[in-house]
């Protein structure tokens, strides 16, 4: 059997490609079963990420293996196989290694350097195992790659070289700008409560910003992460809204990071334009009854001011029993749910308010720059979450995977991704010699097994010849005919060990079956039975 790896990634297919190729849980679930059942293939593995997808394959047949691989792709992935092929890579045994191995250093990611793949790579092989396709050389492999990203990153400085990809994506926000100084005071709204999504309100809540909301279609998930941010942050505001709350959330931040597994887009063009056109919101701890009037009436304070000034302020009825009726554009709890407060308040508000005392933050509102930009998104998901013709709204400033593999282009390499280099090629060195050595395991099983049988066949026909032997003397002359096989074994399946485990040494097991005279099928029966054993677990 031969290590095989088919797959496309941010280096090999455009945004779109990967985008429309994106796999769910269940549907990684599906190619994974569906490829331990194809005949070629005895393990199976699946690494999807917001940029790359790869299905890893222990095969008997490369031609027949790849072959088969890239169907189960294209079938699974929802994209015809003509169009998905221009994009597919193919690494076969030590390209394979060293593939993966450098994809969990991250010299093969977006951002080079950065650590997340690891976890990936870890669930990944999770789901491998609990699914019953990862057997001894998936196993073998993925723990190993956990090992040498984990020995990269203690080793060298390749963290220096890259960060996170939500970090990378805050600084392309930031335009130039340090990023802690862009992000502090500023309110944040996290959709997703997954690994992502979590980086992302950790890496703001440490940036500095004043408020991080979660929204998520699981409530609790997004509660619970909002809990972890206070325990860690006890300075941040952080809370837990529905996602239906979320056109509204978006009226009031400055920052909005999404990254769910939603097969359709989170937040449209059309959200997003009603958003910035909603009314500037107050300084972050500014709540609705801070801007109150003593009789509990904000309109009340802001049409107070307008008539002192001879102007009045649209849409409002303010009754005078002690009740006000919600204004245009205002729900029962004072928030902003309609652009009719913001078309009623655009004229006069800025000196209707400062004359009723609202506070407001500085600056323009959300995420103002001297560039105009109002809210700044950013989008991690695939696919996408956010719709690209947020680029062209004024007032937002979008970035998504595709921009980021544009600007990590040109992000500079440091020295260390070299020694990380050499550690990937001395790892998958180490790796080829352990795996070429296991390749004769079957063999020397066998020769072993051979050699168990003509002892047990010459010791009965020694009890035949004896049978005035004792017990005792029967249990020693076995022992002795034992170890004298075993010591006449040690060295040469030592050395054809030893041998083997070169490059080139896969012909010693050949030369172990023929001096010995082993039966193939002894040799094959040892080799299929973890074969054997994972594809039934794998239909079960």
């Amino acid at each position: 059997m031969s290590l095989l790896v088919v797959g496309l990634s941010h280096r090999s297919a455009p945004v779109s490609v990967l985008e429309r190729a994106a796999l769910t849980a269940d549907a990684q679930i599906k190619l994974l079963q569906d490829a331990v059942a194809a005949e070629p293939t005895a393990e199976a593995a699946v690494l999807a990420t917001c940029n790359r997808i790869e299905l890893y394959a222990d095969v008997d047949k490369f031609h027949a293996g790849v072959a088969e691989l890239s169907t189960l792709l294209a079938q699974h992935c929802g994209v015809g196989l003509e169009e998905l092929t221009p994009y597919l890579y193919v690494h076969y045994e030590d390209r394979a290694v060293h593939h993966l191995f450098s994809v969990a250093c991250g010299l093969d990611s977006m951002v080079v350097g950065e650590g997340q793949i690891l976890g990936q790579i870890k669930d990944s092989l999770a789901t491998a195992q609990e699914q019953h396709t990862a057997g001894r050389l998936l196993n073998d492999l993925f723990q190993q790659a956990l090992r040498v990203g984990k020995r990269a990153h203690s080793e060298t400085g390749i963290d220096r070289a890259g960060q996170s990809l939500v970090t990378f994506g805050l600084e392309q926000l930031a335009a130039g700008q340090p990023v802690a100084e862009w992000a502090a005071g500023k309110r944040a709204l996290v959709i997703g409560a997954g690994s992502m999504s979590s980086l992302a309100a950790a890496t703001l809540a440490r940036l500095g910003v004043a408020e991080i909301v979660v929204a998520n279609r699981t409530f609790e998930r997004a509660e619970h992460l909002a809990e972890l941010l206070v325990e860690q942050h006890p300075a941040l505001i952080a809370r837990a809204v529905a996602m239906d709350a979320v056109p509204r959330e978006l009226t009031r931040v400055d920052i909005a990071v999404s990254c769910t597994g939603a097969t359709g887009l989170v937040l449209t063009a059309e959200t997003i334009t009603a958003a910035l056109a909603g009314p500037v919101p107050a300084a972050v701890g500014a709540q609705v009854s801070d801007l109150r009037a003593p009789d509990g009436s904000l309109v009340a304070r802001l049409a107070a001011a307008a008539a002192r000034d001879g102007r009045i302020v649209e849409g409002h009825d303010v009754t005078h029993e002690g009740h006000e009726a919600c204004p245009v554009g205002l729900d029962a709890a004072g928030h902003a749910d309609s652009l009719d407060l913001h078309g009623s308040w655009a004229d006069n508000g800025s000196a209707l308010e400062r004359e009723a005392g609202v506070v407001k933050s500085k600056g323009p509102r959300p995420g103002a720059t001297h560039s105009g930009v109002r809210l700044a998104l950013l989008d991690l998901a695939m696919p996408r979450d956010i719709d690209a013709g947020v680029h062209r709204i004024s007032g937002a400033h979008l970035v998504d995977i595709e921009s980021l593999a544009e600007a990590s282009a040109d992000a500079p390499m440091a020295a260390d991704v070299d020694m990380v280099r050499a550690i990937v090629a001395a790892e998958v060195a180490a790796f080829g010699a352990a795996q070429r050595a296991a390749h004769i395991t079957p063999t020397v099983v066998a020769l072993r097994t051979m050699a168990a049988d003509v002892v047990d066949s010459e010791v009965a026909r020694l009890r035949g010849r004896l049978p005035d032997l004792d017990a005792r003397q029967q249990a020693e002359v076995v022992q002795t005919v034992r170890r004298v096989v075993d010591k006449l074994l040690h060295a040469p399946t030592v050395r054809v060990k030893q041998l083997a485990s070169e490059p080139g040494g896969a012909g010693y097991a050949d030369a172990l079956r023929t001096l010995f005279d082993l039966d193939p099928e002894t040799v094959a029966a040892v080799s299929k039975a973890d074969t054997a054993e994972i594809k039934k677990k794998g239909r079960a």
